[in-house]
């Protein structure tokens, strides 16, 4: 295995991806005095909190009105504010996504939505709080960025980058404690995919939590001599075409891996690139078309074939139609 990036020594460390945002946007309250915060009665879970307490005449508690805080932080950016609005990702952009596609999108409105507690993993909220499609019905909405980063330091990357980009972003990310895989070193570019580790038999292209699963079933598949590359998907749109089309070249396989519903997500948008570019054989590790429940998230990611396990099985399936053409 060859790393390809600047990688953390070990993934022992657990931060939950939402700390970094809150880290992120504190530091841009200091360097740009139009940046504003909203949240639909989720001010700490959202990580907003220090914000509000540093920056109390720039914070809006809009309450549980997920609508009406798409529709003001629209008119807030005509006015020249740079609005993050904040809740959990099945209220915003579930709840709302007829403002964030009129108010925000269709008017090009320079508002950054924050999706938090998305995904299988929020655990004990079950089915009504876990967030499976909001890649989905994000991305298919034009002018929007949509950003899914795998760990803290790279939230606040990404909340730094969606920042100075000038137009709406959507970035999701989950609830629970993730392994910490990048390093301040490891490279960020909004719209450009990460390769982590090179491969020569199949590439693996993951996003949020799934890529330091992706990383390790690339090591458990080396010591069986099969060679696994792992590209880190972060910004689902737009979508770094090049990066995809290239590795599918290199290695004629790939696995796409998302903690979202197989439909609509990354695996779809991965399939879309290749069958119009360059079609090879391809496997999708998420929700199989389903809804969650409650229960301890490690065991949710593995009851919904989440796991490492699920994506070596997807890898070997894979490379057997690869060798079987």
């Amino acid at each position: 295995m060859r790393y390809l990036t600047d990688l953390a020594s070990s993934f022992s460390n657990l931060i939950p991806p939402r700390d970094g945002f809150g880290e992120a946007l504190v530091e841009l309250g200091k360097i740009n005095q139009n940046v504003v915060a909203l949240t639909g009665d989720l001010l700490e879970s959202t990580r907003v909190q220090a914000f509000a307490e540093k920056y109390p005449e720039r914070f809006v508690e809009m309450g549980v009105a997920e609508q009406n805080m798409a529709g003001v932080a629209a008119g807030m950016s005509f006015a020249g504010k740079i609005p993050f609005i904040t809740s959990y990702a099945v209220f915003s952009p579930g709840r709302n996504w007829d403002q964030v596609r009129v108010s925000i999108c269709y008017s090009k409105a320079n508002v950054k939505i924050v999706g938090a507690h998305a995904g299988i993993s929020v655990g004990p909220d079950g089915a009504t709080h876990q967030a499976l499609e909001d890649v989905a019905i994000t991305r298919v909405l034009p002018n929007l960025v949509v950003v899914v980063p795998t760990d803290s330091i790279e939230a606040k990357k990404a909340t730094l980058a969606i920042a100075e980009h000038v137009g709406p972003c959507y970035i999701r990310f989950g609830r629970e404690k993730n392994p910490v895989i990048t390093t301040e070193k490891t490279p960020f570019i909004l719209g450009k995919a990460l390769p982590m580790i090179s491969g020569d038999d199949v590439t693996v292209l993951a996003n949020g939590q799934m890529v330091a699963r992706a990383i390790e079933a690339a090591k458990r598949l080396s010591t069986r001599d099969i060679s696994v590359g792992v590209v880190n998907v972060h910004t689902v749109k737009p979508l770094d075409q090049k990066t995809i089309i290239n590795v599918a070249k290199d290695t004629g396989a790939i696995v796409t891996a998302e903690e979202h519903q197989k439909i609509g997500g990354l695996g779809s948008a991965v399939a879309e690139v290749l069958g119009e570019h360059f079609p090879v054989p391809m496997e999708r590790v998420g929700i199989n078309d389903t809804f969650g429940e409650s229960g301890e998230p490690n065991t949710l990611m593995d009851h919904y074939g989440l796991a490492v396990d699920d994506i070596i099985k997807a890898v070997e399936r894979v490379l057997e139609r690869k060798h079987a053409r």
